[in-house]
């Protein structure tokens, strides 16, 4: 599945992959159903179909694919991003602060407050076109920063009025000197939020990395995250393995580095357009192996990356002093958590992964909400076929809701589960929901936390220190009422209100 890098524009994963954001019934059912990309003879039943979205009468919120794009890249030292956009888009810029403070404070940099400006588009601008205003607001950018690159990020504004954004960063770049890289993340241009990654990666894959690696480094290997610490390089260093980690935190030498790599891996497909990209136009191999949630599938992962880098003589011992490090706590939270119901909300492969580090830890998952499923990713490999893999490893999720994270369907979804907590992610209104339902709730905005063997171990914990909360959390729900009437409010079908349309 090839990745076109001559436009200017990545194709949206609705377009790329068939991404959907609505759809429910079992896990099983939606990983068989996604064989008709894969048609990879996975045990999921006869072949597959083109899978077809449900269609809700009703949104409640959602996220936007430029604020996704805009954050990964003003938190790139060395820049400075413009959004071409009226003031109001420019309002996540407080989130991206916080986020780029607490990275530096995990990965022992100095904090900065990261660099970004708002074109601050009027209402004359809408009608008249607002490239004038771009090409001044270069320039100021280059005067005050100094930046070694510019990122100019349109909005749903720009791509309505259709503003030259391409034309006027070519003219600028060769006006002061540096990249000047348009990243083309039209909220409206896609209907779910992650399409952001793929913008960012395309213009990564464009502009930032050399086209021709002055050479190949066997010991480096790329990991391509969602930030967070660098839970990596324990497992990596002794198979002599250096770490590039990126997304999340990056100089430029860092990008400059990618094609120079021995191989890849990503934390989560979602960011596979940069790893099937750098295999695609420069020849770095992408380990495809299943995401390391559990021991089988973080033992998997490390010897796929062991034999891509000629490294299978040492990952034995690796995997075999990791899992008797972890053994005596593992058995320990096993007993435990046994016997509790969990409940996972959170995107695409992270919920496949956390489903299985809990059914790891001896805890029941019958119930989850994913905020959207790609059929396939941007390697078409069925090995990276995540849900699969977790059907095929772990059993069935009997309800598997896909849903862009609206809190109407999840009160429904989480009443029917009746869990004993919810853990969830990329999402702290989604954490704020369960716990006004009375619900002990653990919010993980790091995607690292639940990664490889210490990973169980970072999970097991920390449902441990939420569930003796349950009395709080009945307290907060004592006190808290929910702008629903009161037969939703006892509504257990999350799709309830597109049956009702249907008729």
């Amino acid at each position: 599945m090839a990745i076109n890098l001559r436009t200017p524009q990545a194709e949206t994963r609705d377009q790329r992959l068939g991404t959907i954001t609505q759809w429910q019934g079992s896990a099983r059912q939606l990983a068989q159903d996604s064989t008709f990309t894969y048609a990879c003879g996975r045990d999921c039943g006869p072949g597959g179909r083109r899978l077809c979205e449900l269609s809700s009468p009703y949104s409640q919120a959602s996220m936007c694919a430029e604020q996704i794009a805009v954050t990964n890249a003003t938190i790139i030292k060395d820049t400075v991003v413009i959004q071409h956009s009226p003031i109001g888009c420019a309002s996540s810029q407080s989130f991206t602060s916080r986020y780029s403070r607490d990275l530096a404070a995990r990965r022992g940099w100095k904090p900065e407050d990261p660099k970004s400006i708002c074109t601050n588009l009027s209402e004359q601008d809408m009608v008249f076109g607002g490239v004038d205003r771009l090409a001044q607001t270069i320039r100021e950018a280059y005067a005050r920063h100094h930046p070694r690159v510019i990122f100019v990020a349109t909005s749903c504004a720009t791509g309505i009025i259709g503003d030259d954004v391409d034309g006027t960063a070519r003219q600028l770049e060769e006006e002061i000197g540096i990249p000047v890289v348009a990243l083309h993340c039209e909220g409206f241009k896609s209907r779910h939020w992650s399409s952001g990654w793929d913008v960012i990666e395309h213009g990564i894959l464009r502009r930032l990395v050399p086209n021709r690696p002055t050479e190949k480094r066997g010991d480096l290997i790329n990991v391509i995250h969602l930030g967070g610490p660098d839970v990596f390089s324990p497992l990596l260093n002794p198979i002599g393995l250096k770490v590039n980690l990126v997304m999340g935190g990056n100089s430029l030498e860092r990008l400059a580095d990618l094609s120079t790599a021995a191989a890849t891996v990503t934390m989560c497909f979602v960011l596979s357009y940069l790893a099937t990209g750098l295999e695609q136009e420069y020849g770095v191999p992408e380990i495809r192996a299943p995401l390391p949630y559990g021991l089988d599938a973080t033992d998997a992962w490390l010897r796929d990356i062991a034999r891509l880098t000629q490294r299978e003589h040492l990952v034995e011992a690796v995997i075999a002093a990791e899992r008797e490090r972890i053994a005596p706590e593992l058995k320990r939270l096993r007993g435990l958590l046994a016997g509790k119901r969990g409940f996972v909300a959170a995107g695409a492969a992270f919920a496949h992964g956390l489903i299985a580090d809990l059914r790891e830890l001896g805890i029941t998952v019958d119930d989850a909400f994913s905020f959207h499923h790609d059929p396939t990713t941007d390697s078409g490999d069925a090995e990276q076929d995540s849900l699969g893999h977790l059907v095929q490893s772990t059993g069935d999720v009997p309800n598997f809701t896909v849903s862009p994270d609206q809190h109407f369907q999840a009160h429904a979804a989480i009443l029917r589960a009746k869990p004993d907590f919810v853990i969830c992610r990329h999402s702290g209104s989604m954490a704020i929901l369960a716990g006004r339902m009375g619900i002990p709730v653990l919010p993980i905005f790091y995607s690292n936390d639940g990664l490889g063997y210490e990973g169980l171990i970072t999970i097991g914990r920390a449902i441990l220190r939420v569930l003796p909360r349950r009395r709080f959390y009945a307290q907060i729900a004592e006190h808290s009422r929910f702008p629903y009437q009161d037969w939703w409010l006892n509504e257990t079908d999350p799709y309830a209100l597109s049956a009702e349309a249907a008729e």
